[in-house]
C-alpha cells in the first residue's frame, strides 16, 4: 500500500480482483509488489503509474477518491481484463464508502463540512440510541451480510496478515461494500480496518501495530458473531450508522488546548486541533485528507476550516474561537457548513481558568472515564524521573501523584519529531509539568504524551507531534540520564494468552498449529489463578491443531469457524482482563463494558 495513490471504494477493488481469472489471481500478490516499486505521478486529479516504458495504468480520482472500476484504466495490450488494474487498486489505500441513501441537498451539504474521512475513526462506530424497539430483529439481508463478513473475516484469520494477500483482502472489502448496502456501517468500517491493517503489516509501514490490527479482527468478528442475535439498543449498537450526524449547538467559546499530527496507515494525513469550552467538554477541529507526512508536518500551518477565521492550527491550539450556528457531531468534531460563523478570541494558558479545571480531575477518575468508553485523553501533571529502554524504544518515566508512570511516543514516523522531543524530555529530569496523553491500556501505567507544557516557561506548550524542542528549551545544565533496562515487573501472566493472540494474527493457524507444547503455559496460568485463561489457551490450539482427513488420509478443509471462535473467545478475554489489571494499576473503578462512542485515538491515529 502507497499514499502516492489515491483511495479506492472497497467495491471497487472487490470487483476488479473478482473479475481476474484463477491464473491471474495467483499473480496478484507479485503484481501488487512490482506496481508499488514504479513511479506515480499525480496530475490534478489523476495519478499515473508507468508499468513499463510503454504502458502507464491511470487512476482517475475526482474528489481525491476513485469510486468506479472504470476509473481505473491500463494501456497493456490484455486491458480492461489485465492485472495491472486490479494491482493499482489493491495497492491503493482503501476509502471510506458513503452510505448508500443519498441524502437532501440541505442534509448533503452539513454533512460534508467537517466529515473529511479520519481512517478508524467514525461514524460507523456512533450509535443511534433512539433506535429500534426491544423485539426488533436483524433482517434477513443484514444477518446474511454479516455471516459473510464473518466467514471473510475467518479466511484472513487463517492465512494471518503475512498469508492474507491481495484476493483474501479483496474478498473482506467485497464483504464490507455488502454490509454496508445491507445497513451495517459498523461491520463494514470494521472489515476495512482490518485491510487496511494487513496491508500496513504487509508493507512494513512503521505506523503498523500488531496489538492495533488484533483489535480490528476481534471487532469485526464480534459484531459478525453478535449481529444476528441482537435486539433493541445493542441491535443499534452493533449496526451503527452511516454518517456524524452534526447538530446544532448555538455559540460556543472554544479556548486551544493543543493540535495533533495525523498519519494513518490508510493514506491519510492532516492535523487535529483540541479545544475545550468554559465547562471543560471538548471540541475538535480537523483537517485529514489523503496525504503523507509532508501533509502531516504541513496541516498545522494551514487555516482551519470552520467560518470565516484566518486562524492555522498551530495558532487555534494557543488562541480561542467564539463560534455561532455551531454545528457539532456525537464526538465533538465541529462542522463548517454554510451557516457557521467563527471569529479569533484570546486563548487560555493551563494553568489559567477554565483550562485549569481538566487538570483537577484525578488520574483514577480519568482512567476510569476512559476505560468505560468515555474521552481518553488524560490531563495530568507529573514529575519527569528518568527513562526506561523498552523493545519498542526508549520511554519516559514519570511520577503521577506517587503513580510510577511510564510515558511513550504517540507516534514513530521520523517525519514527526515525538522521538527527538522524548528524547530530550529526557534531560529535564526533576521537572514537573502538566501534560495531555492518551491512555495506553495496559497492566502498567502508561500513556501516549501528546503535549507537554514548556520546561522552561509555565505559560507556553509544546505540540509533541508537531513542535521541535531545542536543549536551549530545557532547563540549565539539563543532561538526558542514560536509559535503564526496564526492570522486570510482577505481572499477571496475561501475555501468554496475549502473544498467542497476536501469533494467530500475525501468522495464522499455522503458527499455533506447528507451536510447541503449551501445556507448560496453560498449567501457569491456573497456578496463578487464571483458570478461564488456561481452558482458552488449550481451546485455541486444540482449534488450530483440529484437521480431520478423509478416508484416503488426504487432510480435508479446516474449519475456520471454529478456530476464529476460539481466538475470539481469547481475545475478549484478554481484552477484559487487560482493562480491569489497567484499572487496577491506575487506582480506577470500572463498570460495564465501554460503549462504542470513538476514543480520541480515532481521531488521531490508524
Amino acid at each position: 500500500m502507497t499514499p502516492d495513490l489515491p483511495p479506492v471504494a472497497p467495491s471497487v477493488t472487490a470487483e476488479l480482483v473478482e473479475a481476474l481469472s484463477p491464473r491471474l489471481r495467483k499473480r496478484l500478490d507479485a503484481g501488487v509488489t512490482k506496481l508499488v516499486a514504479r513511479p506515480a505521478v499525480r496530475e490534478g486529479d489523476t495519478v499515473r503509474i508507468a508499468v513499463d516504458d510503454e504502458t502507464d495504468v491511470v487512476l482517475h480520482a475526482p474528489g481525491g477518491t476513485v469510486t468506479g472500476a472504470d476509473a481505473i484504466r491500463c494501456g497493456c495490450l490484455l486491458a480492461p481484463d489485465c492485472l495491472h488494474r486490479a494491482a493499482a487498486a489493491s495497492a491503493a489505500p482503501v476509502a471510506d464508502e458513503a452510505p448508500p441513501p443519498s441524502p437532501a441537498p440541505a442534509e448533503a451539504a452539513e454533512a460534508r463540512e467537517g466529515t473529511e474521512p479520519v481512517p478508524g475513526t467514525g461514524p460507523a462506530a456512533q450509535p443511534d440510541r433512539t433506535g429500534p424497539a426491544e423485539t426488533e430483529t436483524a433482517t434477513a439481508e443484514q444477518r446474511a451480510a454479516a455471516r459473510t463478513v464473518r466467514d471473510a473475516a475467518a479466511a484472513v484469520l487463517e492465512a494471518g496478515a503475512d498469508g492474507a494477500g491481495a484476493v483474501l483482502q479483496a474478498e473482506l472489502l467485497h464483504a464490507a461494500h455488502t454490509a454496508r448496502l445491507a445497513g451495517l456501517p459498523r461491520a463494514s468500517a470494521a472489515a476495512v480496518s482490518v485491510v487496511t491493517g494487513v496491508r500496513a503489516a504487509r508493507s512494513a509501514d512503521p505506523g503498523y501495530r500488531l496489538a492495533d490490527l488484533a483489535g480490528a479482527l476481534a471487532d469485526v468478528l464480534g459484531v459478525a458473531h453478535r449481529l444476528p442475535h441482537a435486539t433493541g439498543p445493542d441491535l443499534t449498537e452493533l449496526r451503527g450508522t452511516a454518517r456524524q450526524p452534526y447538530r446544532p449547538d448555538g455559540s460556543l467559546r472554544l479556548y486551544g488546548l493543543f493540535s495533533e499530527p495525523v498519519l494513518t496507515a490508510t493514506g491519510y494525513a492532516g492535523a487535529v486541533t483540541w479545544t475545550a469550552d468554559a465547562d471543560g467538554r471538548l471540541y475538535t477541529v480537523s483537517d485529514v485528507a489523503p496525504g503523507g507526512p509532508a501533509r502531516a508536518t504541513g496541516a498545522a500551518d494551514r487555516a482551519v476550516r470552520i467560518g470565516d477565521t484566518a486562524l492555522t492550527h498551530r495558532e487555534l491550539s494557543r488562541a480561542g474561537l467564539a463560534v455561532s450556528g455551531a454545528t457539532v457531531s456525537p464526538t465533538g468534531r465541529l462542522g463548517a457548513g454554510a451557516g457557521v460563523r467563527a471569529v479569533r478570541a484570546s486563548g487560555a494558558a493551563w494553568h489559567a481558568e477554565p483550562l485549569d479545571r481538566l487538570w483537577a480531575v484525578p488520574a483514577a477518575e480519568q482512567v476510569a472515564r476512559a476505560l468505560n468508553g468515555g474521552q481518553d485523553l488524560l490531563f495530568l501533571e507529573v514529575t519527569l524521573t528518568g527513562t526506561v529502554r523498552e523493545t519498542t524504544g526508549d520511554c519516559l518515566l514519570a511520577d503521577c501523584a506517587g503513580l510510577p508512570l511510564r510515558l511513550a511516543t504517540a507516534h514513530d514516523d521520523p517525519s514527526l519529531p515525538h522521538r527527538d522531543n522524548l528524547r530530550l524530555l529526557a534531560a529535564a529530569r526533576g521537572s514537573r509539568l502538566r501534560i495531555v496523553a492518551r491512555l495506553v491500556p495496559e497492566p502498567l501505567p502508561r500513556a501516549l504524551l501528546l503535549a507537554v507544557e514548556h520546561p522552561t516557561d509555565p505559560t507556553a506548550r509544546v505540540d509533541l507531534g508537531l513542535d521541535r524542542l531545542r536543549h536551549a528549551d530545557l532547563p540549565a545544565g539539563a543532561v538526558a540520564p542514560p536509559a535503564e533496562a526496564a526492570p522486570t515487573a510482577d505481572e499477571v501472566p496475561l501475555h501468554l494468552l496475549r502473544r498467542r493472540v497476536h501469533q494467530a494474527v500475525s501468522g495464522g493457524r499455522r503458527v499455533l498449529a506447528s507451536a510447541g507444547s503449551v501445556s507448560g503455559d496453560a498449567v501457569r496460568l491456573r497456578r496463578l489463578g487464571l483458570a478461564t485463561a488456561g481452558d482458552l489457551l488449550d481451546d485455541l490450539h486444540a482449534a488450530a491443531a483440529d484437521r480431520s482427513r478423509d478416508a484416503f488420509g488426504r487432510l480435508l478443509p479446516a474449519d475456520t469457524d471454529h478456530f476464529a471462535r476460539a481466538w475470539l473467545a481469547a481475545a475478549v478475554y484478554t481484552d477484559a482482563v487487560e482493562r480491569a489489571l489497567c484499572a487496577g494499576g491506575w487506582g480506577a473503578a470500572t463498570t460495564g463494558t465501554p460503549s462504542s462512542e470513538p476514543s480520541s485515538a480515532t481521531l488521531a491515529r490508524g
